[in-house]
């Protein structure tokens, strides 16, 4: 595994793209938790499909995988499906822990310099630089995130505002 950045990366670029992100993902941690407290806990077991995951499968591979992202950038290297230490099986303590576990991992990835952000870290056959996979986390949290919020209804839930009003939180502005 290589451990220098890539001839062509800017450990400077490298940072503030880290900057950007982690910005970005400050604002998505808090609807992350929403839409994960929006989940009935007794509907956990429902699935659109018989091929869909279940509402708590789905809310647990959010948090799994947003997690195991940074956990990723910052050991440089990926454990994936691995349940992070502590994780509860309740599905109404998940996004308390949520919210604490990525608050915690987006401070040590704020801290990253931009050698270690350049660094490669191979991922499923893919070998890009660290600081990529903050892209990656935000648009696979953001994917599973839309897919959890379509079944929110059906399972008699309410779908939180995320980037504007819902039928069931207007739009306050």
């Amino acid at each position: 595994m290589a451990t220098t950045p890539a001839p062509s990366l800017d450990p400077k670029f490298a940072t503030q793209l880290r900057d950007h992100y982690c910005d970005l993902l400050a604002l998505e941690i808090p609807i992350t938790k929403r839409v994960l407290a929006a989940v009935p806990a007794d509907k956990k077991s429902y699935k659109p499909d018989e091929h869909a995951r279940t509402a708590q499968e789905l809310a647990e591979h959010i948090v799994v995988s947003d997690i195991e992202f940074l956990d990723g950038i910052v050991g440089k290297q990926f454990h994936p499906g691995v349940r992070p230490t502590g994780m509860p099986d309740s599905l109404d303590a998940l996004p308390e822990f949520y919210e604490q576990r990525m608050n915690h991992y987006m401070s040590q990835v704020r801290q990253l310099d931009g050698k270690h952000l350049c660094a490669i870290v191979p991922f499923y056959g893919m070998q890009f630089p660290a600081f990529t996979y903050l892209g990656f986390l935000q648009n696979h949290s953001v994917h599973h995130r839309g897919e959890l919020c379509t079944y929110l209804r059906p399972m008699g839930g309410q779908v939180p505002s995320i980037y504007g009003g819902s039928y069931d939180e207007p739009w306050q502005g």
